[in-house]
């Protein structure tokens, strides 16, 4: 079993900052890709920036300079920093990390999301 604990999301005005942690616990072998995405009332969930196990990275195109997304693999986290924010960021957030279990079988897991709300 692997758990994700998600921290940072909250109330921010226009133009802040905050930052997203997600830890994993439990019975994880080797963490490969670990990925933020997020879910807008009303829309799909998108893609906001993943980071490889070789520390490649790649984000959405809304993103354009504004988030910078980071890895501890001795603490098995992932954070994101959101700077600029923008009302449109307005989601719940997902930590979604990819890895090998225990079992040796390769699985993804979510985390149960984080409220971001930016107001203007």
């Amino acid at each position: 079993q692997v758990q994700l604990v998600e921290s940072g999301g909250g109330l921010v005005q226009a133009g802040g900052s905050l930052r997203l942690s997600c830890v994993a616990s439990g019975s994880i072998l080797s963490i490969h890709t670990m990925n933020w995405y997020r879910r807008a009332p009303g829309k799909q969930r998108e893609l906001v920036a993943q980071i490889t196990s070789s520390d490649m990275t790649n984000y959405g195109d809304f993103v354009k300079g504004r988030f910078t997304i980071s890895r501890d693999n001795a603490k098995n986290t992932v954070y994101l920093q959101m700077n600029n924010l923008k009302p449109e960021d307005t989601a719940v957030y997902y930590c979604n990390v990819n890895g090998l279990t225990l079992s040796r079988r390769f699985e993804s897991f979510w985390g149960q999301g984080t409220q971001v709300t930016v107001t203007s």
